[in-house]
Parts: structure tokens; C-alpha cells; sequence
């Protein structure tokens, strides 16, 4: 389900309550959020060991096996 389908089922199912609409995607508040998402990975790779590259998936060696 992606955004615009949960709000649309957020707004019928408020509608159905008589409570207040759910704010729209994308509102207010995603101009003050865009920094801290742009900070973010810089701050992931700063908080990673010299030497490591980060988190590695596991090979597909190690996932499949032979019998």
C-alpha cells in the first residue's frame, strides 16, 4: 500500500467516525523534514568504523546450500 492509498483509506475511514480529516501527504511538514533526511546517511557513515564499509548482506554462498 503506498501513501496515497493509506490516506485515502484514512479519510473514508474518519469520514465513517465523524473525526477530523488526516493531514495530506506531503503537508506541512515535509520541508522541515528534508534536512534531517539528507543528514542522514552522512551521519551513517560517519558512525562506521574506519576499515568497515558497513552492514554487508550475506553472500549467496552461505544462503544456499548443497546436499
Amino acid at each position: 500500500m503506498n501513501v496515497t492509498q493509506q490516506y485515502l483509506l484514512d479519510t473514508y475511514r474518519a469520514a465513517q467516525h465523524g473525526t477530523p480529516y488526516p493531514p495530506a501527504p506531503g503537508g506541512p511538514s515535509t520541508p522541515s523534514l528534508r534536512p534531517l533526511l539528507r543528514a542522514l546517511p552522512r551521519r551513517w557513515a560517519r558512525a562506521t568504523p574506519p576499515g568497515r564499509s558497513g552492514p554487508t548482506p550475506p553472500s549467496s554462498s552461505q544462503s544456499s546450500r548443497s546436499t
